[in-house]
């Protein structure tokens, strides 16, 4: 009890206090009770960039060109 724990969860800096230690599984109604989250905000939903690409649906799988292109939008290169 007591500890502060910081994290990088999902791109997104996460700072919680512990406040109650349970010994056991328990649903997340009951974990939230068991810290304090002192996170800053998230991030404006216009700030956010994509993880992944949108195909229109029944396009079938991407093309090798289509995979390039996918890497180069994401800063992958080959």
């Amino acid at each position: 009890m007591g500890d502060r724990v910081e994290a990088l969860v999902n791109q997104r800096q996460r700072v919680v206090d512990v406040t109650r230690v349970i010994s056991k599984r328990v649903g997340a109604s009951v974990a939230v009770e068991c810290f304090d989250d002192h996170s800053p905000p998230p991030p404006e939903r216009d700030t956010v960039r994509p993880l992944f690409a949108v195909r229109d649906r029944g396009t079938g799988r991407p093309t090798k060109r289509d995979r390039r292109k996918i890497d180069q939008l994401r800063g992958h290169r080959h």
